[in-house]
């Protein structure tokens, strides 16, 4: 923390000029072109030399996901994999990477779970959320660990400067499903501030096919989340803030492989679920120290905790995960060609667990720099970064894009880039008696990846952003025979394209995407990975109606490394609607899976078969938004 203590007397400075409007980043959080996430600070999506996808609140309530994985799964290049409808534990893979490669975060804080790597990302209530920022590709040389496929970054609702603005959503639908949510926001020309809280809960679905007679019911979920912003300007120039945000509940699940007592070697039924909570708290301080200088110190705190039991036994384990972080970035406008970010990180992981690790902390400090050149005719990016890691020593990741306008419609983007990975504790030192289930001397995951882009304006209401990409995976951890290894290289090819464009007041989006992931020793396609996934999404707005279609398709795959075990492609359609009754009240309606269409994203064994989770079949949903004027 003495970075701190020597941060905080230079951010509170006093500001010279005038020169920074009030809530810049609560304002861009609102709009469909910025991004934010992709250096740190607000810039033009256009601008930016990441591939991103952005979804604002206005997004959200148009498309009426039932939850932050249903969103992504729009998202080109990006797969979602879960083992049984809503609560149930999701894996997303951002360009053929897996999870733990892939780096998420709920307003500039990391959430992910240092013992598996999950994020649990299913546990994000979506009526808690302003914005969500996809950034396909390595990220490593501003974020470090975990940014080799990607970025997904949460905000939290904001607030706005005109008054109070209360908001009441009540939700019913098959399954038992309710959906409540009760928000205030407001504030004037100095404070803003929103404060949410939702219970959802679903009384769920068998998820397994064929297992023991326990595993036979429904498995219920239950949400309940709060989340709470504050801003402040201290004048024009200063401003600071805190974030919250808490999901907590229980998760029912299936367990086909039953309870193995290792003293009988024999299995026993089980009517397991989970206690869960995954939340963050952030502070910042944002100030413009003068023409050519702006700061921002950030530091948070987040928890990604799990509590197993069942019903039939008194087993029980626990694995909580808790982080603390600082980020210190500095971003320098030379002159009107030049610019500068600078910028310092440190996190600390702690863990307790009921499986006794060898070791239970560690922490990662870094320090990076990114220079952009912008000249008339090209433009250049490159930034490097130096980590230093409790375990695993210093690691450096380099970067660099070269833009090209071919003319004032289209931008040819050339992008290298290099990320790493640090093995999670699980990786490393999960206990068992036959020690198959953890390897001490793992060494870090490394990539290198090239990218090509282009975006084009191809007219006023139509806009095309294609990629051609490859990544590289050197000391990639599988699991083996004899536990996680560095003993595979895998190789992904890729292309992805977002189309977006108005026709005779349709508004459409199509994502497509085509990878080639593969373990470079074996020739084998990675698990879970399919070759080809589409999205489409199609609205109208007639007055105060409005309708809209989806269309998801995704080829088959294999849910091992060895390529024994298919899974099925399938294809996705829904259908939902709005009525403005009046300026207050929004009816809402959506048909998801309208054909009923019945598919598996994960297989479980049982009795030496192969069977898929269940996901959730056709369901139907029913909402109220009032949004009274006071």
């Amino acid at each position: 923390m003495n970075r701190l203590r020597f941060a905080l007397p230079l951010l509170l400075l006093p500001a010279t000029d005038l020169l920074a409007d009030s809530f810049e980043r609560d304002d861009a959080l609102k709009l469909p072109d910025v991004v934010i996430s992709a250096n740190r600070q607000v810039q033009a999506r256009n601008d930016s030399s990441a591939a991103n996808t952005v979804f604002t609140r206005d997004d959200i309530d148009r498309l009426q996901p039932s939850s932050v994985t249903d969103l992504l799964s729009r998202v080109p290049g990006v797969q979602v994999s879960q083992a049984g409808g809503r609560g149930s534990l999701a894996s997303i893979y951002i360009r053929g990477t897996k999870s733990a490669q892939s780096l998420v975060l709920v307003d500039g804080q990391r959430i992910g779970n240092s013992t598996s790597g999950d994020s649990n990302l299913q546990h994000l209530n979506i009526q808690q959320i302003e914005r969500v920022e996809v950034l396909r590709g390595s990220r490593s040389v501003i974020y470090g660990s975990d940014a080799i496929g990607g970025v997904i970054q949460i905000f939290t609702r904001r607030g706005s400067e005109s008054g109070l603005q209360p908001r009441l959503h009540v939700g019913f639908g098959s399954n038992q499903t309710w959906e409540r949510s009760l928000g205030l926001s407001g504030g004037d020309e100095k404070t803003r501030f929103n404060l949410d809280a939702s219970l959802d809960d679903t009384a769920g679905i068998n998820r397994t096919h064929t297992s023991y007679p326990s595993d036979r019911d429904h498995d219920a979920y239950r949400n309940q989340a709060i989340s709470f912003s504050l801003s402040h300007a201290l004048n024009d120039d200063i401003e600071a803030g805190v974030n919250v945000l808490d999901n907590r509940g229980k998760s029912e699940f299936d367990n086909p492989f039953g309870r193995f007592d290792t003293t009988t070697y024999q299995s026993f039924q089980q009517k397991p679920y989970s206690n869960f909570t995954v939340s963050s708290v952030s502070s910042y301080i944002d100030a413009r120290i003068n023409d050519v200088w702006k700061s921002r110190l950030e530091a948070g705190h987040s928890e990604n905790r799990e509590e197993t039991l069942d019903k039939l036994s008194t087993e029980r384990s626990v694995f909580n995960t808790y982080r603390n972080s600082l980020n210190w970035q500095n971003d320098l406008t030379l002159n009107e060609q030049n610019s500068l970010i600078l910028g310092g990180d440190w996190y600390e992981d702690q863990v307790n667990s009921s499986a006794q690790l060898n070791e239970d902390s560690r922490w990662n400090r870094a320090a990076f720099i990114q220079h952009r050149f912008q000249a008339q005719s090209f433009s250049t990016e490159l930034g490097l970064r130096r980590d230093d890691n409790q375990q695993f020593g210093g690691h450096n990741s380099w970067s660099g894009t070269f833009t090209l306008p071919l003319n004032p419609d289209n931008d040819l983007l050339l992008s290298y880039s290099e990320g790493f990975r640090a093995p999670t504790f699980n990786d490393l030192y999960y206990p068992d008696s036959y020690g198959k289930n953890s390897n001490p001397n793992l060494k870090p995951e490394t990539s290198k990846s090239y990218e090509v882009q282009w975006r084009s304006q191809l007219s006023d209401t139509s806009r095309l952003e294609a990629s051609l990409y490859r990544t590289d995976i050197q000391d990639a951890i599988v699991f083996a025979s004899g536990g996680p290894q560095n003993v595979s290289s895998a190789r992904i090819n890729g292309f992805e394209a977002a189309l977006k464009q108005e026709l005779f007041g349709w508004q459409s989006s199509l994502g497509i995407a085509l990878i080639d992931p593969r373990d470079r020793d074996t020739g084998r396609a990675l698990a879970r990975r399919a070759r080809r996934t589409m999205s489409l999404d199609l609205d109208r707005q007639f007055d105060r109606f409005s309708v809209g279609a989806s269309w998801q398709a995704v080829s088959s795959s294999y849910d091992d490394a060895a390529n024994q075990q298919p899974l099925g492609g399938y294809g996705l359609f829904g259908l939902r609607g709005s009525w403005a009754v009046s300026h207050e009240v929004t009816l809402e309606m959506k048909l998801d899976n309208l054909l009923n269409k019945g598919y598996s994203r994960a297989l479980y064994q049982y009795q030496g078969q192969q069977y898929g989770y269940r996901e959730e079949g056709r369901a139907l949903m029913f909402g109220v938004t009032w949004t009274p004027e006071l």
